[in-house]
């Protein structure tokens, strides 16, 4: 990163972003791509040149856009969401059919259709592939746009062997995420046509998210992109090991028993205190994980922690799980 070639990614190029954008361009199948700072950028910028002001987007109730980036949609580009209850974060393609709204100066109008691949609220949950193509043609059948959050997409990809392209080539754009599983330090890339990615250019200097010399950060994304997607299979064995070691654990209850890829999210008995109470004991003896609810905690496999650590997170979590009444 530090000896990255830089120019000037705002007024004219950065020749390591650009390298970076034709690359992820091509293994998404699609015909340019653009770097921004966070996938909450790419997925907003997405919507907005998807929808207009008044026009709805149908997305599944637990995904990250609707969840976790502020409700952007509506504060920034006036775009409604239409929330549809998933199993795991998984939508069937029945469940859409009639949702789109009738053509009437009372009603919102339906425009785009979002997916989420892996599921980060459904445990790192993968799309079925026949679902995602299923619903993706019912929308452009009926001429609605279609974006993937891919956050996650290439854990799908070494998880399930179907490469990226195949998954990208269902979707009018994809977001995909460099600094989650494949370890980069920063940075996402909003990819789709060509025509439509010279606008979420416009929309990425709107929002802020138009950097310098950009090259700086876009060499890590760039290596993470060529050496680390193979290495996701060794998360998703690590979840695994964790996952089995939860199951042995009175107290705790995986949330899916089936583990996709590399998110455990499992239950904390009450006897065990709240999530956040079991968190901070957690914490103490050395294991990061997250609450997200009053009783859940998630946990993540990533390139930072080896299997050996993952045995020794296990049996931490094995030790902490003592009932609060005994501990006290």
């Amino acid at each position: 990163m530090a000896a990255a070639d830089v120019g000037d990614d705002v007024i004219d190029v950065d020749p390591t972003v650009q390298r970076l954008q034709e690359l992820t361009a091509e293994l998404l199948g699609k015909e340019a791509a653009i770097f921004m700072p966070s996938g909450s950028m790419t997925n907003q910028i997405a919507v907005r040149i998807h929808c207009k002001p008044g026009d709805e987007f149908i997305c599944e109730t637990g995904c990250h856009i609707y969840n976790y980036e502020q409700a952007a949609f509506a504060q920034l580009s006036g775009v409604a969401a239409r929330t549809v209850d998933g199993d795991g974060g998984v939508l069937q393609p029945g469940q859409l059919v009639g949702l789109i709204r009738p053509v009437n100066d009372h009603l919102v109008r339906t425009r785009l259709v979002c997916l989420e691949n892996t599921h980060n609220r459904g445990a790192g949950r993968i799309q079925p592939y026949e679902y995602v193509a299923e619903i993706c043609n019912w929308a452009q059948d009926h001429g609605l746009r279609t974006h993937l959050d891919g956050a996650r997409l290439f854990n799908a990809v070494v998880a399930t062997r179907i490469e990226a392209d195949r998954w990208a080539r269902h979707f009018d754009t994809v977001s995909v995420c460099f600094s989650k599983g494949l370890g980069a330090p920063v940075g996402s890339a909003l990819a789709g046509p060509k025509e439509m990615i010279q606008e979420a250019r416009r929309h990425r200097k709107l929002f802020g998210g138009a950097m310098r010399q950009a090259g700086i950060i876009a060499a890590g994304a760039l290596y993470a992109l060529e050496n680390n997607i193979p290495r996701l299979a060794e998360d998703h064995a690590n979840a695994q090991l964790l996952a089995d070691a939860i199951r042995g654990i009175e107290g705790l209850t995986l949330t899916s028993d089936t583990v996709d890829t590399n998110i455990i999210i499992f239950r904390v008995d009450p006897t065990l205190g709240t999530a956040s109470e079991f968190l901070a004991r957690l914490h103490s003896a050395g294991v990061s994980v997250l609450a997200v609810s009053p009783t859940q905690i998630r946990a993540v496999t990533h390139l930072d922690v080896s299997e050996e650590q993952v045995r020794q997170a296990g049996e931490i979590l094995r030790q902490v799980a003592t009932p609060v009444s005994e501990a006290s």
